[in-house]
């Protein structure tokens, strides 16, 4: 879920967490079937009762130094991996705004070859953000006329100003096992490890607290033509948590091979069930997902309806594996 909260400064989230790699671990910068992968998310929240959240990303990264350590059995070496994302996310219908933008480094190196590979890599980015609100769009009780509120009369409220831009650390490490027809991810990450100032109220001791992450993905062909695909992640941030698991099957279009038909479902803990569809023809991935409520939200007379929809372009893959070498199966987030 996109979280923005005047009070306690959370990041934004997704439910297509696996569609966003960037956004959870800068380890993953690089960590694609191909040579290079470009995103676009976009999720609208809670659309009925209003449409208080709304956050979009826009992402590229790539594989660098590949060049530098290919190996005769087919498998990948050592290589590193650039990227950077632009995020945007809106709360309370647009009164608070907040930015980011943000450059990762990773560096991935295998540590046993074999009919199982083992890689090890880490990641380390920077984030720049700024956030901001309309107080033109706010009502304080001073400027309660006896009838309404008057926008036009003065408030009380001089603490209150946008705060500044910041710039925070993030890094993460990320250990793989992969074989000809299976692929298995474990990661952790921190993000705003410095804990940057973050407050309208011009207040030294309110701080962006650190997020820590926790995510796994599992991959395998269940036979030649279906491919299942699981992950999970959780997150914590100060007093929020939450984690998310699921899975999706992948039926690889026999006469096609560059076709695959993606559905599954995910669970997000005390909040929704997220049902996932995707289609990836050729090097396009393009995914949907919709959350059935199931926290107290559900009981309002206006049901909330959230949206998400994520684009994946990915370049030809030039260096060392196949399709369906070690650590190439096919995966709707890779």
């Amino acid at each position: 879920m996109a979280v923005a909260n005047l009070s306690s400064g959370q990041d934004p989230n997704f439910s297509q967490f696996f569609s966003s790699p960037l956004n959870i671990n800068p380890a993953l910068t690089g960590h694609i079937n191909n040579d290079w992968r470009a995103i676009a998310n976009f999720r609208d929240q809670w659309i009925g009762p209003a449409s208080p959240y709304v956050t979009g990303t826009m992402s590229y990264d790539r594989k660098i130094f590949q060049n530098q350590t290919l190996f005769d059995d087919g498998d990948e070496g050592n290589y590193g991996g650039i990227g950077g994302m632009f995020m945007y996310d809106q709360a309370m219908a647009g009164i608070v705004k907040s930015t980011y933008g943000s450059l990762n480094l990773s560096y991935s190196i295998r540590l046993a070859a074999g009919e199982t590979t083992h890689r090890l890599a880490a990641g380390f980015g920077a984030i720049y953000g700024h956030k901001s609100v309309d107080f033109s769009k706010l009502y304080f009780e001073d400027q309660f006329a006896g009838y309404g509120f008057e926008a036009n009369m003065p408030t009380g409220e001089e603490a209150l100003s946008n705060m500044k831009s910041y710039v925070s650390m993030s890094a993460g490490l990320l250990y793989n096992i992969s074989t000809e027809k299976s692929n298995f991810d474990l990661g952790v990450a921190g993000f705003h490890l410095n804990q940057p100032k973050q407050t309208f109220l011009q207040d030294k001791n309110q701080t962006l607290a650190t997020r820590k992450v926790i995510h796994a993905n599992y991959e395998t062909y269940l036979n030649e033509i279906v491919v299942l695909n699981t992950n999970a992640i959780y997150q914590w941030q100060d007093e929020a948590t939450y984690y998310s698991l699921g899975g999706a099957l992948g039926y690889i279009l026999p006469s096609e091979k560059t076709t695959i038909v993606n559905a599954g479902l995910w669970y997000w803990s005390k909040n929704a069930f997220t049902p996932y569809i995707g289609l990836v023809y050729g090097n396009m991935q393009f995914g949907a997902s919709y959350d059935f409520t199931i926290s107290s939200l559900r009981d309002t007379k206006r049901k909330p309806n959230t949206w998400e929809v994520s684009i994946i372009l990915r370049g030809d893959k030039t260096h060392g594996s196949n399709s369906k070498a070690k650590g190439g199966i096919p995966c709707p987030w890779k």
